[in-house]
């Protein structure tokens, strides 16, 4: 797999990660539902270019494609850029961490 590529699973635990339905995904990065639903449960070798929107959308919303092929692949969410300092004390400890999870292969 090259560096850019990213997998299915990954996709979907983006997407899950933003709570996105595959409607808001594929809207944002100007592909058709069927073609993600496809991408997503692997029928597919997508092309470059889609695997590009996808992934820049996904990144632009704070995921992170981590991994590789010995360790796995999986996806982080960045903490949101926005929030100030005062506003993030007030919160609980957990939402202030960065979520991953592993994908699935």
């Amino acid at each position: 797999m090259n560096a850019s590529a990213i997998t299915p699973a990954q996709i979907r635990a983006g997407r899950g990660l933003l709570k996105w339905t595959q409607g808001a995904l594929a809207h944002r990065a100007a592909v058709s539902v069927v073609t993600l639903n496809m991408i997503e449960s692997d029928q597919v070798a997508p092309r470059a270019k889609t695997l590009d929107a996808i992934r820049s959308v996904l990144e632009g919303e704070g995921i992170r494609f981590i991994g590789d092929e010995a360790e796995g692949f999986g996806v982080m969410m960045r903490p949101r850029s926005g929030s100030s300092p005062a506003h993030s004390r007030s919160e609980p400890r957990q939402a202030k961490a960065s979520r991953s999870m592993r994908a699935a292969e």
